[in-house]
């Protein structure tokens, strides 16, 4: 099974010169960086480095994703952040737990023997929150639903319509933003009854940048996502 590690970027120039060299070459089979229009010499850098480079066209960490996923090569793909706040020797603990026959791994931040040290109140309670009503209402198990550390399947995304616009484009016209696909696919997977496991893993504090977290129009749009999907029979989802 061939591993592609998907970085998603926008302004992490101190994030990347730190984090990157800490990821050994032998974790993956490919590396894509995708940037989201960096203007502080984040996408410079990454020429100068020699990463695989795509910038996308349109706003938002969804659209990053599905914009590159068909150059994706590999079977399974771990989503990293290089803001400091995922922790690279990780990794391969992560891929090892996927080749045990999972369908998705996740490093969660509130599993035992893991914490936050990049969390204030406002997000501690919504990453709870939100992840005990995926539990409740759509039979997870998780103890982090929305972390963007974690590895799945590449045909997962198909399988579950995540690269449909239709799964997204309602709440966010009527909230006005883009959303990432996380609480989605951890709520249709949930749904699906997939194989899924977590590993403890801490979050440090971001190394530099600004947080692009959107608190209220984002806790919105998730909101509206676990409730409408209560109604969606998991038998709908297809890549058509």
């Amino acid at each position: 099974m061939k591993v592609t590690l998907l970085i998603p970027t926008l302004n992490e120039i101190d994030g990347m010169k730190t984090i990157m060299p800490l990821i050994k070459k032998e974790w993956y089979d490919q590396l894509l960086i995708v940037d989201g229009n960096s203007t502080d010499g984040t996408i410079e850098h990454c020429k100068q480095q020699g990463y695989p480079l795509y910038i996308q066209q349109k706003k938002g960490m969804r659209h990053a994703y599905g914009e590159v996923w068909d150059k994706i090569t590999g079977d399974i793909v771990l989503t990293f952040s290089p803001d400091g706040n995922s922790i690279p020797e990780l990794i391969p603990e992560c891929i090892k737990k996927m080749k045990e026959g999972y369908d998705m791994v996740i490093v969660s931040r509130y599993a035992q023997g893991a914490k936050s040290d990049d969390d204030d109140t406002i997000t501690g309670f919504g990453n709870w929150a939100f992840t005990t009503m995926i539990n409740i209402c759509h039979g997870g198990h998780y103890t982090d639903a929305m972390v963007i550390y974690r590895a799945y399947k590449k045909n997962l995304v198909y399988d579950l319509g995540l690269m449909k616009d239709e799964a997204f484009e309602k709440e966010e016209k009527l909230f006005k933003t883009c959303v990432s696909w996380e609480p989605l696919l951890s709520i249709r997977a949930a749904r699906r009854k997939l194989k899924i496991a977590e590993i403890p893993g801490d979050e440090p504090a971001r190394i530099a940048g600004e947080r692009k977290l959107q608190i209220l129009p984002w806790g919105a749009v998730f909101l509206y996502q676990v409730i409408r999907e209560m109604f969606v029979n998991p038998s709908t989802y297809s890549r058509d």
